[in-house]
């Protein structure tokens, strides 16, 4: 028995790397560190591009523990701590542990910059408004 996707319809032609990428993120159910992403009013200094803010909750993290990183259309942030090995904890609720959490940007979009404040890094975006293209496709008759 096939399975059917919301994809498999006909008139979706090309859409089968949307899929994979939609399969790929059900699967990755992690969610440390816990992030917010939020909608800023469009910055002048962005050209009037609506911006987003990915803000993570990176506390015990410094700034040379954590990585950003962007491949093709794929924004990843990787955070890693040393152990100390000189302390000696009595109780440890808060723990030093890696991370890696990848984020799929669309066709465009550009990192602003990045900043570590108060235990949050927060990773400004510009979405770019999207161009109307009309093309007139030219018919060939072939008789």
């Amino acid at each position: 028995m096939s399975r059917m996707t919301p994809f498999s319809n006909p008139l979706l032609l090309g859409f089968d790397g949307v899929e994979r990428t939609l399969e790929r993120l059900q699967k990755s159910g992690d969610g440390y560190p816990p992030y917010n992403i939020e909608r800023i009013q469009p910055d002048p200094e962005a050209g009037g591009d609506t911006v987003i803010r990915i803000t993570l909750a990176v506390a015990g993290f410094s700034s040379g523990d954590l990585d950003i990183t962007t491949e093709e259309n794929q924004l990843t942030i990787r955070g890693s701590q040393a152990d100390q090995k000189d302390r000696d904890f009595l109780h440890r609720g808060i723990a030093s542990r890696h991370f890696q959490r990848s984020f799929l940007l669309a066709d465009g979009m550009r990192i602003i910059g990045a900043e570590l404040k108060n235990g949050l890094l927060s990773i400004d975006l510009a979405r770019p408004k999207p161009e109307r293209v009309v093309k007139k496709i030219e018919i060939v008759v072939a008789d």
